[in-house]
């Protein structure tokens, strides 16, 4: 090994062991028992399936029994990982800017009628009309995403949403948390950019911006395409009497004649969509109401302006019909150049996707037959440590491809590709976690003696909707309300 590539690897290195010896002081309970079972994930051949599979990898050096007491039993210092997840070097826009993406991933456990806390998470189906409800830990998550195509995230937090959580709440509380611990650790300082924070339509982005307008933070998300904005309030004539008005005309996002002039108007040609047009109308805010996530708030509710952006493209890479995208910013006064960033951020945040089909595919995320949710957010953050332990050895990775597949340069290797090579990489490393000692295992249940102590069954957490004669007996054929709020 030459001179330079040994210097070029020496920080890289310096950098995994150090965030491998901040894990290992996050573990306050069984940490030995705990530190192994993320190096075994780290080093499988394959997918993992089961903790007991897990316990044969060969950098496992305990039996079965410890690897599963180490999750029921362990315990984390979630706030000290926490910050270390903030401390390790982050990616950045080309503008130096921190890109977030925030979304909820379920661990579904339909048929754990002993575990509590579970709540009917959202999933979907194959066929038209097949989204069911299936209980399950939904998780909230909080990754920064990479510039240009990159299956590579940063994830940062995890929170697991607990029965009655309000979504934009919590989601407002864990950004905020988060924020504060990426200015501390020196990830933003007073100067650079705002922070962007990129969600989906089933988040209310007004209302986040609200909730955060005293962060450094900017939110983008997707609106459905039947929401109904309204435009800032006309000026006030002489000589008129009454209250003046709070809102101007309407701007529905499914009638055209209602947008008017957009503020600027751009076309890009891109690789996997073709054509990309971007427009934008300046200073929309939604009507608001004290109903649903409003209804605690003062008198007088508050006039939340952003920008509404419509990006339509040619064609999709899976040859389905593209639909109208409507993006809403909270900044206002966007110009061409930061509408064009603007929809392209957001097509970045599709990189979470990838990272969450890690999680559950490759690193066995959802494998594991865990009973109680705190066993589940233990082993939520062994696999972002994981995760991180794989990106920090990125650069130190070799291209071990199956013979059937393409040479890839090392900085766009995959995070599967960097797991096979980190069996290698672990010697140089630091390894934290000490040898087992001799034990011999428990006598367990005498045989044939029934268990005198089942576990306690627990019903899975829904929403009631008021029980009336029309929606027991028949469907509402009122027409859908517009989306105004």
């Amino acid at each position: 090994m030459s001179l330079l590539h040994h210097d070029a690897r020496r920080e890289p290195l310096a950098e995994l062991s150090r965030f491998r010896g901040e894990f290992f002081s996050c573990l306050t309970a069984r940490s030995d028992a705990l530190f192994e079972p993320s190096d075994a994930v780290l080093c499988g051949d394959g997918p993992v399936r089961s903790l007991a599979e897990l316990s044969l990898v060969g950098e496992h050096r305990r039996g079965h029994g410890g690897l599963y007491a180490a999750v029921s039993k362990g315990r984390i210092d979630a706030a000290r990982i926490r910050q270390a997840l903030a401390s390790v070097p982050l990616p950045r826009a080309a503008d130096g800017r921190l890109v977030l993406a925030v979304d909820v991933t379920c661990w579904l456990r339909p048929d754990a009628h002993t575990s509590p806390e579970r709540i009917l998470c959202h999933t979907y189906g194959r066929g038209k009309d097949q989204h069911i409800p299936i209980p399950g830990w939904p998780y909230s998550i909080v990754c920064a995403l990479e510039p240009g195509r990159s299956s590579w995230t940063a994830p940062l937090d995890a929170l697991r949403l607990a029965p009655g959580d309000d979504t934009a709440t919590v989601t407002a509380r864990q950004l905020r948390d988060l924020v504060k611990r990426l200015i501390a650790a020196g990830q933003w300082q007073v100067g650079d950019p705002d922070v962007l924070v990129i969600a989906d339509a089933g988040y209310d982005a007004p209302r986040l911006a609200h909730l955060l307008r005293d962060l450094p933070v900017q939110f983008l998300a997707r609106m459905r395409s039947d929401r109904v904005l309204r435009r800032p309030a006309p000026a006030r004539q002489p000589h008129t009497k009454g209250r003046p008005p709070r809102h101007g005309g309407e701007f529905g996002f499914g009638q055209p004649d209602t947008w008017g002039t957009p503020d600027t108007h751009t076309v890009t040609d891109t690789r996997l969509y073709g054509t990309a047009l971007a427009r934008s109308w300046d200073r929309l805010h939604p009507k608001l109401t004290h109903r649903s996530s409003w209804a605690a708030a003062d008198a007088t509710l508050p006039i939340v302006e952003g920008t509404v952006i419509r990006l339509d493209i040619d064609h999709l890479p899976s040859g389905a019909t593209p639909k109208p995208v409507w993006l809403w910013w909270s900044g206002t006064d966007a110009d061409a150049s930061d509408v064009d960033r603007l929809w392209q951020a957001y097509l970045r945040r599709f990189d979470i996707e990838h990272t969450f089909r890690l999680f559950k595919q490759t690193l066995g995320w959802t494998c594991p037959k865990i009973r109680t949710p705190e066993a589940a957010d233990r082993w939520t953050w062994l696999i972002l440590a994981v995760y991180t332990q794989l990106r920090l050895a990125r650069p130190l990775a070799a291209d071990r491809r199956r013979p059937w597949e393409k040479p890839a340069p090392v900085e766009r290797l995959t995070p599967a590709r960097v797991r096979r090579d980190f069996r290698h990489i672990r010697p140089t490393a630091t390894c934290p976690a000490g040898a087992p000692k001799p034990s011999r295992p428990g006598p367990g249940r005498p045989p044939g003696r029934k268990n005198t102590r089942p576990a306690p069954r627990h019903d899975v957490h829904t929403v009631r909707k008021t029980d009336t004669a029309t929606s027991r007996n028949k469907k509402s054929t009122t027409p859908r309300p517009r989306r105004t709020g």
